[in-house]
C-alpha cells in the first residue's frame, strides 16, 4: 500500500491536536481509539483515496500516512493534494510562534499545549458541517453528516488483508448543487436546511469570478475579518453563530459563535446569571480580553468541561461517546 510521511511542527501532537474539535467526530473523519488514528476518504483532483494518519513516534514526530487503493500508487501531485488537505485539516501550518502568544494570553493551556483546532480538508465542507449544527441536537448533527457521506459522497472500494471495504467521502460543491433539493431532505434528513444546501453547493461551485464565493478572499489573512463576516452573512442559511463560527474555522479567533450552549457554559462553568442574552452578553466580555485568540480560549474551556463528564478526548467513539453530548449529561452535577 502506498506510504508517506508528512513533517510536523516540532509541539505537534496528533493525539492532541486531531481530537480538539467537535468535527473530528462527524463524518466521514473516524477516530480509531484502538490505533489512535485519524481515517477518512479524501477526495483529490484525479480521484478519492482512503487516508489513514497516525504519528506512531508520539509528539513532534512525523505523521505516517498509508493510502488505499493500494493497486494504484500515489503520484507526486497526489502525495501534495494529500499533504495539503490533511495541512488544512490538521492546521499543521499553524506556527509554534503563534501558540506561543496565545498562551502567554492565557498560560492556562501552556502545560497541555493546547491550541490546534481540528477543521474540514476544505471550507465548503466546514460551512455544510456549520449549518448542519444549527438548531438541532449534536446527534442530529451526527445523523445529517452521515446521511450526507452515504447519499452523495464519493465512493472508495478496496481490499485489506482479503477483507473488501467501502468508505464514503463528502461530497463536493459541485455534487451538492446539482442535487434535488427534494432528494437531499429524503435521503439525508437535513430538514428546513435542504434549500439552503443545495444553493451552498451553487455558490461554492461557481468560480469567484462569475458571482461564487470568494474563498480565496476568505482565506487570505490580509482580508479584514469584518470583511470576511459580511459576505458569510450574505450566504444563505448563514447567521451571526455560523458566521462566527465559520471564521474560526478559516484561523480568525477573535469572534465568539454564541448560542445555547455558551449560555450553558455561562451559567454551569462561569456562573453568571440572567436572561439567555445577558448571559451571553457576558460570556463574550468576559473573553474579549484574549483578543485574536478568544475564541481558542472560550473553546478549550469548553472542551476541558467536557473531557470531565466523557473523558479525555481520544479515546471517544464517534459511534458512541461521540454522539453523548445531550444536554441533560452536560448539566449534570
Amino acid at each position: 500500500m502506498p506510504r508517506m510521511t508528512i513533517n510536523v511542527p516540532p509541539d505537534y501532537s496528533l493525539v492532541r491536536d486531531c481530537c480538539s474539535y467537535g468535527y473530528f467526530l462527524l463524518a466521514p473523519n473516524r477516530w480509531d481509539v484502538g490505533s489512535q488514528a485519524l481515517s477518512r476518504v479524501l477526495t483529490l483532483p484525479t480521484r478519492s483515496v482512503f487516508v489513514v494518519v497516525c504519528q506512531p513516534g508520539g509528539r513532534g514526530s512525523p505523521l505516517r500516512v498509508v493510502v488505499w487503493p493500494d493497486e494504484v500508487a500515489s503520484s507526486a501531485a497526489e502525495r501534495a493534494a494529500i499533504k495539503e488537505a490533511l495541512t488544512r485539516m490538521l492546521r499543521l501550518d499553524e506556527s509554534v510562534g503563534t501558540l506561543r502568544a496565545f498562551h502567554a494570553l492565557d498560560p492556562r493551556w501552556k502545560e497541555s499545549g493546547r491550541g490546534r483546532l481540528f477543521r474540514s480538508p476544505s471550507m465548503f465542507e466546514d460551512v455544510i458541517k456549520t449549518v448542519t449544527n444549527c438548531n438541532v441536537t449534536w446527534h442530529g448533527t451526527v445523523q445529517m453528516n452521515r446521511h450526507i457521506c452515504e447519499a452523495l459522497g464519493p465512493r472508495v472500494r478496496f481490499t485489506v488483508r482479503g477483507i473488501e471495504r467501502t468508505e464514503y467521502g463528502f461530497p463536493s460543491a459541485k455534487k451538492v448543487a446539482g442535487t434535488r433539493v427534494q432528494t437531499l431532505r429524503a435521503r439525508c434528513r437535513v430538514g428546513y436546511r435542504d434549500a439552503r444546501i443545495v444553493e451552498l453547493g451553487k455558490r461554492f461551485a461557481k468560480p469567484a469570478s462569475k458571482g461564487g464565493f470568494d474563498q480565496a478572499m476568505a482565506a487570505d489573512p490580509v482580508t479584514p475579518d469584518d470583511v470576511v463576516r459580511e459576505t458569510l452573512l450574505d450566504l444563505p442559511g448563514i447567521g451571526p453563530y455560523a458566521a462566527a463560527n465559520i471564521l474560526q474555522l478559516l484561523g480568525r479567533f477573535g469572534h465568539l459563535p454564541l448560542d445555547t450552549e455558551s449560555v450553558r457554559h455561562g451559567t454551569t462553568v462561569l456562573k453568571f446569571r440572567g436572561s439567555s442574552k445577558a448571559i451571553m452578553e457576558r460570556v463574550r466580555r468576559h473573553f474579549a480580553p484574549f483578543g485574536e485568540h478568544a475564541f481558542r480560549s472560550y473553546w478549550f474551556e469548553l472542551w476541558e468541561f467536557y473531557e470531565s463528564k466523557l473523558g479525555p478526548a481520544h479515546l471517544w467513539e464517534r459511534d458512541s461517546t461521540g454522539k453523548m453530548f445531550t444536554a441533560a449529561l452536560l448539566n449534570k452535577e
